[in-house]
């Protein structure tokens, strides 16, 4: 089977592995966003085999956790070795069922690569504390120990990364992982898995079978995982109106949850900013995997002295964006996802336009060419003297621009909406940036200062405030969210001293 851009998919399924799991027919159909053609069908798994795959957890917990976590650390950096041998592959099939395009798809495999790489350095860095004791004869310590399962559900719009930023940490933390993925993008989890699976076949006989578990189905499936105690963590990354519910079933039972939902992110243009970078940041964080990464570029203020020169440069380039297929050679923005994408985004653009906005761009693209796709000309619209801010997040390429006069009331303007993901200024003044970085600045979970709000380094700690969830995936010390965190205080004197100098004698 090849697309219309001469991409022989079979040959991509070969090249992963998968393509004896492709060949079976299933009740979950495929459907490429880039032509709205069926890639395959897999068969989702029953509420028994999902109940099956927890208690098969429990056991890969007990043999995995008592592995030295710098073993374990090979496993992942095995890992890490196969995803560079099957990249471009991966990176393919990234674009073909999600719909980024190529050079997107090799972006999000290679932040899988990083975080790999990043987890191997963290297998010999789990560290805990010495502290003081007050009694004499006594050390206290802190251990950080595996935590147990831990439930991994991803949306569409990342389908291996988000999965490599938990798995590469929970795995080399001692845990073992069962992934939900979105519905949408099952094919490229099923790639992942026989990654994993191939990685522990070169690792050996430490890696207990079910270390890793796919889990496809609807969200009916996933809610049944979210509710089990025997999952000791979960991850969810999708909606804010998913993450309502995930959090107070895991809280019900006391689990652990990570959370990262939504993003209404914004960009401050201040009168001092270098143009030219802010406009290459604002363009592409707005319409970069047509507008569906959480942290896409939603909202854009725009000091009134650069105003009127910043704006038409940026309708100007929304003109002459190459929309086109994902795997063809210089697109840069591919499909929608689907016709509920597209519809969610005619619904807000006709809110705005019965407002009185001035919206460019919009609408439907390449139906000719593409009649099951659901191509988009991103839209700007501007909402000066419209409105103050839009506090709703629409997962689709619009861009609401906005003109300030002054930053505190831009930052304030920028932080009145339920959601605290990325934020982002463009400014020369020093005072300017630490103003937006400092206490009383931006809310947000990542508040980049000449970069935008797109593109986060696996480096960092990921995740953001308010609606956004509060959780954070990746970087920093996020791998403490897969432990479990043990004080011990041990005696070495020949007495029992009680702390804050309590005295309690028993006679024998």
């Amino acid at each position: 089977m090849r697309d219309n851009v001469g991409l022989d998919v079979n040959k991509v399924f070969e090249e992963l592995g998968i393509s004896d799991v492709l060949s079976q027919s299933g009740n979950l159909p495929v459907f490429s966003p880039a032509d709205g053609k069926k890639l395959a069908s897999v068969q989702m798994h029953t509420s028994a085999q999902c109940d099956a795959m927890m208690s098969d957890a429990e056991d890969a917990f007990k043999a995995w956790r008592i592995i030295p976590a710098p073993r374990r650390g090979e496993l992942i950096r095995l890992l890490g070795e196969i995803l560079r041998e099957k990249k471009e592959a991966l990176g393919a099939l990234v674009s073909l069922e999600n719909g980024k395009i190529f050079q997107e798809g090799l972006g999000e495999v290679q932040e899988m690569i990083d975080i790999c790489d990043f987890a191997v350095g963290v297998s010999r860095q789990l560290y805990g504390l010495t502290i003081a004791s007050e009694r004499p004869g006594h050390k206290m310590r802190e251990y950080w120990q595996p935590a147990g399962p831990v439930g991994v559900i991803s949306a569409f719009n990342f389908p291996v990364a988000v999965w490599a930023w938990n798995t590469a940490l929970a795995i080399v933390c001692g845990d073992p992982v069962i992934w939900k993925p979105s519905e949408k993008t099952p094919l490229t989890a099923i790639a992942c898995q026989q990654m994993f699976l191939d990685a522990c076949a070169k690792f050996g006989a430490d890696a207990p079978e079910n270390l890793s578990q796919l889990l496809i189905g609807e969200a009916e499936i996933g809610a049944q995982m979210v509710a089990d105690k025997r999952m000791s963590v979960i991850s969810a990354t999708g909606s804010t109106a998913m993450g309502r519910k995930v959090a107070p079933i895991v809280a019900e039972r006391f689990g652990k949850v990570i959370l990262e939902l939504g993003g209404n992110n914004a960009i401050i243009v201040a009168p001092s900013a270098d143009l030219d970078l802010a406009f290459q940041a604002i363009v592409f964080g707005a319409v970069g995997t047509c507008g569906q990464r959480c942290t896409s570029t939603r909202r854009v203020f725009i000091h009134d002295d650069i105003y009127d020169a910043l704006v038409p440069r940026i309708k100007k380039a929304y003109g002459g964006l190459s929309l086109g297929h994902p795997m063809a050679e210089g697109t840069l923005v591919g499909p929608l996802i689907d016709g509920m994408s597209f519809d969610l985004m005619e619904t807000a653009l006709d809110k705005v336009r019965t407002m009185g906005a001035d919206i460019t761009g919009g609408g439907r693209a390449l139906v000719d060419e593409y009649p099951e796709a659901f191509y988009v000309n991103p839209a700007v619209v501007e909402m000066s003297g419209i409105a103050d801010n839009v506090k709703e997040e629409t997962f689709a390429p619009i861009l609401y621009v906005f003109r300030y006069s002054d930053l505190e009331e831009a930052i304030e303007r920028q932080n009145d909406v339920p959601q605290g993901l990325s934020s982002a200024i463009f400014t020369r003044d020093v005072l300017e940036a630490e103003t937006f970085t400092a206490e009383a600045g931006s809310d947000c979970g990542i508040a980049n200062v000449n970069i935008g709000t797109s593109g986060a380094e696996i480096g960092g700690a990921f995740g953001g405030e308010k609606e956004t969830g509060g959780g954070r995936e990746s970087g920093s010390d996020a791998w403490k969210g897969y432990m479990r965190r043990m004080t011990s205080t041990l005696n070495y004197s020949k007495e029992l001293p009680l702390a804050q100098g309590i005295k309690f004698s028993v006679g024998e």
